[in-house]
């Protein structure tokens, strides 16, 4: 049952009913997709074919490729073959040379199905070769490459190669994958400026159809030899009419493009103010405590006694949203003022504490994000000048919600965030509170409203909140 279950996760085994087969050609029907012939890349056991089959009587070819020859007995099984337009291939999408099968035909193709719903890190974890040949293709440098954003889906990949294929000719594309995947794809397109007539997804019931707890789309592209059209229509469901449209205003992407354009103005690539991440330390165990009566307690569930130097009283991303905020029995080690100072001066200035890193050292030693190599012992980041300022405007990326703290000191000492809070310093109450009053006006929830995608994991990012230009918003009150 265990090696069942990891080869389900190894290539994202959700196999689409015949359900909903029917009901997105049904869709494609309706948005007149008339396809001389129609490719399912990894076809699984053939809903997809069966579906197309009906829907495209006028369709020459309809060709499925699957790795798993299990899969294509159980097609063969169904009488599917009956059909003559309908051919099986046996191959490995990694492998396959596609674009040489796609020259073969001539006319309009359909690329059609339903790509592998996993991570290449998620294929890491199991031990998975159902790979790509490993890289960072999307470029990411720095520390979005060493911290995960370098990290990706199978099906993106996938759906990268299939845009590729389809450039300079008229072709369409239909696909299952996550909501967040289609807006992907999207970017990519924009980013290397290729072609694309045509855009727009079609929420699906995941939950209903796969169970999976994913916000989930039917994908459809049309591409032409010459449009670069980069937005994207989004629908609530395959049956519904109404939309909005997302797409790119000075080269972000847009959640709502119309209504951005109400409150485009306070829009700014290069805003004044500057929202910053909490501390990244990545041992919890190690550098957090808890505070009962005199006596602190780490993670281990060992007591320590540390001096109160670099201890600060620590807000976690749930208290923020929570707004438990005034007062906390947590606390948190901070080791430097600024990221790469050196942090040998601890154990002249706080022996307890730099005999307590001594012990755990290890602990510290195997956290496994790369930031921490080639910097002093003991290293955090996210912190700067910034951390220690006596005020703070926070709000926690994780939660879906457009909600603002003010923040003072704690016990006389400045509060500190963990990584999923982002934050606002000043030295000044006035100015925070004043700011404070700018930020949950209507103008500027409806501004950060027009650009997040809730259904991320993380929707609420500095790159979004530091795209509210402060100053134009004070002119417009």
């Amino acid at each position: 049952m265990i090696a069942i279950r990891k080869a389900k996760v190894e290539y994202g085994d959700y196999q689409t009913p015949i359900e909903l087969a029917n009901l997105v050609c049904q869709k494609l029907i309706e948005l007149n997709v008339n396809p001389d012939f129609i490719i399912e890349p990894t076809c699984g056991v053939g809903s997809f074919i069966k579906a197309a089959s009906r829907s495209f009587p006028s369709a020459q070819k309809i060709l499925g490729v699957e790795i798993n020859p299990e899969y294509l007995e159980e097609v063969a099984a169904r009488n599917l073959l009956q059909d003559n337009r309908i051919e099986l291939k046996q191959g490995d999408f990694f492998q396959f040379d596609w674009l040489q099968l796609i020259q073969q035909f001539d006319g309009k193709p359909l690329i059609l199905g339903n790509f592998p719903w996993v991570t290449n890190s998620r294929q890491g974890a199991i031990g998975g070769e159902n790979l790509p040949q490993k890289s960072n293709f999307q470029k990411h440098s720095g520390l979005d490459a060493i911290t995960g954003k370098s990290n990706f889906d199978i099906s993106e990949w996938m759906l990268i190669q299939v845009v590729r294929w389809l450039q300079q000719r008229d072709a369409h594309l239909a696909m299952l994958c996550k909501s967040s995947i289609a807006r992907k794809l999207l970017s990519y397109i924009y980013s290397k400026n290729l072609n694309l007539a045509y855009c727009s997804t079609y929420k699906i019931d995941a939950k209903k159809y796969f169970d999976a707890d994913v916000e989930a789309c039917l994908l459809f592209c049309q591409f032409d030899s010459s449009s670069q059209n980069y937005f994207c229509d989004v629908f609530d469901s395959l049956k519904s009419l109404k939309f909005y449209r997302i797409g790119y205003q000075s080269q972000t992407l847009i959640k709502d493009i119309n209504a951005f354009k109400k409150f485009e103005g306070l829009f700014d690539q290069n805003t004044n103010s500057k929202w910053r991440s909490g501390i990244k330390h990545d041992c919890s165990s190690v550098m957090e405590f808890r505070k009962v009566g005199n006596k602190l307690t780490n993670g281990l569930g060992e007591i320590v006694e540390l001096e109160a130097d670099y201890l600060f009283p620590l807000i976690k991303g749930s208290d923020v949203a929570k707004k438990r905020v005034s007062a906390t029995n947590r606390f948190v080690l901070v080791t430097q003022k600024y990221v790469g100072e050196p942090t040998e001066s601890i154990e002249n200035f706080a022996p307890k504490t730099w005999q307590y890193l001594q012990f755990y050292s290890q602990y510290l030693a195997n956290r496994k994000s790369r930031i921490y190599h080639n910097n002093p012992r003991f290293s955090i980041f996210g912190v700067g000048e910034y951390t220690f300022a006596p005020w703070k405007i926070a709000i926690c990326g994780l939660y879906k919600k457009l909600e603002f703290r003010l923040i003072g000191e704690i016990e006389g000492k400045p509060s500190i965030f963990d990584d999923t809070v982002y934050f606002l310093s000043f030295t000044n109450e006035q100015t925070a509170r004043k700011t404070l009053e700018a930020l949950t006006s209507v103008a500027a929830i409806e501004f950060y409203s027009s650009l997040i995608f809730w259904d991320e994991k993380r929707p609420i990012k500095t790159s979004i909140l530091n795209r509210l230009n402060l100053e134009a918003l004070a002119e417009m009150q």
